[in-house]
């Protein structure tokens, strides 16, 4: 099975047009199986980035904050703190250097909920069980490689 059995396509411009389309279309399968990973505790992909960057912080950060470190740099980080914070998966604080900004921080429900999924790593990672570790060093490098916007273009 292959790009071109799995989007009905035989015919690509080059091999880089083709890389571009399995990169969407493999990042579009793997963001759904998150997904369905996730349905199960009731949270979004970007609700569980946002838990995991407070939970590797340690420290309270603003919406701004986190919202450079997210995987998906679209997301409206507000409401979705919003959100969180209507699960009591977090919690909100003024910041008391500047009484304009909120910090957030992440909840002992919402690090409970992390603890949970943690044990459930395995399910995350059986997402790629058709690459060898190997495999995915070298897939680790190559998608590096392709975003590293030192290097001169072709």
């Amino acid at each position: 099975m292959g790009i071109e059995k799995d989007i009905q396509q035989q015919q690509f411009r080059n091999d880089y047009q083709k890389a571009t389309v399995n990169i969407i279309f493999s990042a579009g399968w793997l963001q759904e199986k998150i997904k369905t990973f996730l349905d199960a505790e009731d949270i979004t992909p970007q609700q569980y980035n946002i838990l995991r960057i407070l939970r590797g912080n340690k420290e309270p950060l603003s919406t701004l904050q986190i919202r450079e470190r997210m995987l998906d740099k679209m997301s409206d980080t507000s409401r979705i703190v919003e959100r969180l914070q209507k699960k009591a998966l977090v919690e909100k604080k003024t910041c008391p250097t500047d009484k304009r900004l909120v910090d957030v921080v992440i909840s002992k429900k919402g690090l409970a909920l992390l603890d949970k999924l943690d044990k459930r790593n395995g399910e995350l990672d059986s997402m790629l069980h058709s690459l060898s570790s190997e495999e995915a060093q070298t897939l680790n490098q190559l998608l590096d490689k392709m975003r590293d916007t030192t290097r001169q273009p072709l």
